[in-house]
């Protein structure tokens, strides 16, 4: 295809202008009329094309966790990656035909497994002669056609957004991604692509994408400044009239936003989290949505439209590239023009199909290279420990993360105004199955604790503050009368509330009764062996993402920052078990909270 980034790029900063790709050059329709004709009336031209969508790959391009060091499996036995994708793709194109298809994703491509971590920071594509990106190497080797911007792009910085941006053969869309000065588009707000049918003229897909308005919270340090972030209604109701105007015969949005509506995020979050669905039912002259950002599987979602009374199909594949959604769509030729006659959605099923040979060639080396670096031994432990218990116990994995930053803010501290303040830390059961082993421990065992790439900071809050805070926490417990069975199991995720939403406070000693209502479950708060005085002040070490509002927990976003650090905290344990050489338990871990009903403990 015929596109030069850097120039488009920079005309799109100035002029806001979009983006013309050509789709497809030549080849028979895939699908034509199939009742039978009738002779005395001329019969309508029709075509059908498919777009397929993949959203929130996460770095993910072989069915392999570089966290257990072996094949991708869960309870659902759902595979991961490019690969199995590009199997699916390849499938799909067979059938309906090359230049009948389009693929486009929905963002979050650039982070989430050591693969992606690597080529930002041990060996960065932003280097002088550095790598290709392999998620932009195996992205152009499948032929995707654009691909929305997520939240996660900006995770590295937007140096990395940008050389990755460079290396794709696609457009990476974000019609509200605006430079913050000129308030113009900072990449393509869209891109057009034409398919050409055996009638009538060329069909004129358009893909508008949108990214997440979080991202000024989230990724606050890499963007403020230097991009803002509207709605999504705001900028499709500005966009879709536009895109009709230019001849779209068809318009679709990519969204790295999910379809419920809502935010995580109170009032920190100015703009709705979730507003796929209210575009949908907002912005007239959208046909199809591919949803991203929410990790949930939606085959098919039907919104109405409010002006046109028309549906708008809406689909999510599940994340890290375990389903490929298609929008089949069905065109008819009518009064000089291509019209949709009907959308229908479906997903796919990586693991019904194997990795694409073509890709884990590709990728072999960098793949390689990867399970190197997790594997190598960077300490040694005096025993082994285990997060499955993490969620309704004080387990010692988990305060081995929470020691790793209490001491990490403590040294950052000294010689400050703050360093006689206590230091408490807060940490989450990010991963179940999260283990150091007796013996040895590599890479891949300490970053297995912290699987996101949040940074640290220090916050100050009161004895009263962090009261609210663990009484919000704890909403995460199943209420559970005294007497009644007790399955761990099923005690936790009250509300739907995600184990990363559940904080453990360490340097605090609390009971959790959980036969008490939510927002009266705290009791026998204490520090240092005696109870908590609201008033006193302690010194919060939170990630990035709690304090930016992620999860709506109280006081911690408008807290006082008294220190910030750059680095994942992933990569702050690592160095802390090189410094340390030895893991010993008996050092750091204590069972300082527990489960109670009516003072008696659960376990």
């Amino acid at each position: 295809m015929a596109f030069d980034r850097r120039t488009f790029i920079g005309t799109t900063a100035a002029t806001g202008a979009a983006v013309a790709l050509a789709g497809a050059t030549s080849t028979p329709a895939a699908a034509a009329a199939t009742q039978q004709p009738d002779a005395r009336k001329p019969q309508p031209r029709t075509y059908a094309f498919t777009v397929m969508g993949t959203t929130d790959l996460h770095g993910n391009v072989f069915n392999w966790d570089y966290f257990t060091d072996k094949e991708f499996d869960d309870k659902a036995h759902n595979d991961v990656g490019l690969a199995k994708i590009s199997t699916l793709v390849n499938q799909v194109r067979a059938e309906k035909g090359r230049r009948n298809t389009l693929l486009i994703d929905a963002g979050d491509t650039i982070q989430g497994t050591q693969l992606s971590y690597y080529y930002a920071k041990v060996d960065p594509i932003t280097a002088r002669r550095g790598p290709v990106h392999p998620m932009a190497q195996a992205m152009n080797a499948i032929g995707y056609d654009a691909a929305a911007l997520g939240n996660h792009e900006f995770n590295y910085g937007i140096p990395v957004l940008r050389k990755f941006e460079e290396q794709c053969d696609f457009p990476l869309l974000g019609a509200n991604a605006l430079d913050a000065k000129t308030l113009r588009p900072a990449f393509a707000p869209y891109s057009m692509h034409k398919l050409r049918t055996p009638c009538g003229r060329d069909v004129k897909v358009a893909v508008l994408g949108l990214t997440n308005p979080g991202i000024a919270l989230w990724d606050k340090a890499n963007v403020q400044g230097k991009m803002t972030f509207p709605g999504l209604e705001e900028q499709a109701a500005k966009y879709v009239p536009k895109l009709r105007s230019m001849g779209a015969d068809v318009v679709i949005v990519s969204a790295h936003s999910g379809s419920s509506g809502t935010s995580s995020y109170g009032d920190q979050l100015p703009y709705i989290e979730n507003a796929a669905a209210l575009v949908a039912e907002q912005v007239p002259g959208i046909d199809a949505i591919l949803v991203g950002h929410a990790h949930t599987e939606i085959p098919e979602y039907r919104v109405k439209n409010r002006a046109t009374g028309k549906d708008v199909v809406l689909s999510e594949p599940l994340k890290w590239g375990q389903r490929l959604t298609l929008f089949d769509f069905e065109l008819v030729w009518e009064k000089g023009r291509w019209t949709v006659a009907k959308v229908a959605a479906q997903v796919l099923n990586s693991n019904t199909v194997a990795e694409d040979a073509k890709i884990t060639r590709l990728l072999s080396d960098e793949h390689r290279k990867v399970v190197a670096y997790v594997n190598q031994v960077i300490g040694t432990s005096t025993q082994a420990m285990s997060s499955a218990e993490g969620p309704v116990k004080d387990v010692a994995i988990i305060d081995l993360i929470n020691h790793v930053q209490a001491e990490t803010v403590k040294t950052a501290l000294a010689g400050t105004e703050w360093a006689a303040l206590p230091v408490l830390s807060q940490a989450s059961c990010f991963s179940r199955t999260a283990a150091i082993p007796a013996g040895q421990v590599t890479i891949r065992d300490a970053a297995g604790l912290y699987p996101f790439e949040n940074t640290m900071e220090a916050r100050l809050l009161t004895g009263a503050q962090l009261k609210d805070y663990l009484e919000f926490s704890a909403r995460y417990f199943v209420r559970t009368a005294p007497g009644d069975a007790v399955d761990p199991a099923k005690l936790t995720n009250a509300e739907s509330i995600p184990d990363y939403n559940y904080d453990a406070v360490y340097g605090l000693a609390y009971d959790i009764d959980i036969a008490q209502p939510a927002g009266s479950r705290i009791s026998g708060l204490s520090f240092g062996g005696k109870a908590v005085d609201p008033a006193a002040q302690f010194v919060l070490a939170v990630n990035n993402y709690r304090a930016s509002g992620g999860g709506n927990f109280p006081h911690v976003p408008q807290a006082k920052q008294l220190w910030s650090n750059s680095d994942e905290i992933r990569n702050t344990i690592i160095q802390w078990v090189k410094a340390k050489g030895t893991i010993d338990p008996a050092q750091f871990a204590s069972v300082d909270w527990r489960l109670t009903r009516a003072g008696v403990p659960v376990f």
